[in-house]
């Protein structure tokens, strides 16, 4: 648990700490109060005026400070909530300038700038990139076509090259049909 959280939660025991103990002050001058009330009958049916006088000034007294304990526990639950406000908008504004200094770092102008700068080299490297390429690719085309001689007892040769390696592949496929004839005899062989 963090410090500020260790602070807080004192913070918290302490007002519920105050207001019990203003409770506990408020029962006991109700009971108080009680007895004066009682005091001031017995006084009465007895006929005893200055105990009677007495009991009624022990009970002004007693509502009196009963009125400030309750005005002292009203303000004191009031100021709490109005702390917890407090600490509750000063979180609140806390975040917020946490997220606009977030949201101004993201958006600063700067970087888009640098960005649309970065794509602009970009593309234009690649343009130079692909005329670089087409230049290369018609050169080699143009050194391809004048490297091969081109006469007719060389297209005749090539042709008949072509011919009889077509021919070839005939044969080995008759070839290869003839080893998996052979393989199959020799399993029905080895099976009987």
């Amino acid at each position: 648990m963090k410090m500020s959280q260790k602070k807080e939660m004192k913070k918290k025991m302490l007002v519920r700490k105050t207001i019990g103990t203003m409770d506990k002050q408020i029962k006991k001058l109700e009971e108080q109060k009680q007895v004066y009330i009682n005091a001031a009958k017995l006084a009465k049916k007895k006929g005893l005026t200055a105990q009677f006088n007495l009991a009624l000034t022990g009970l002004k007294m007693t509502m009196a400070q009963q009125k400030r304990v309750y005005e002292m526990k009203l303000n004191f639950e009031i100021t709490a909530q109005m702390r917890d406000m407090a600490g509750m908008t000063t979180e609140f504004l806390g975040g917020m300038s946490l997220l606009s200094k977030e949201m101004m770092r993201l958006t600063r102008e700067k970087d888009f700038l640098k960005v649309q700068e970065q794509f602009n080299e970009a593309m234009t490297n690649a343009e130079v990139q692909t005329e670089m390429l087409e230049d290369f690719m018609d050169e080699s085309s143009s050194a391809f076509a004048s490297g091969v001689p081109t006469n007719e007892d060389n297209d005749k040769e090539i042709e008949n090259m072509i011919a009889s390696l077509t021919g070839a592949d005939e044969n080995s496929t008759d070839l290869d049909a003839q080893i998996e004839k052979e393989l199959a005899d020799l399993k029905k062989k080895l099976s009987n």
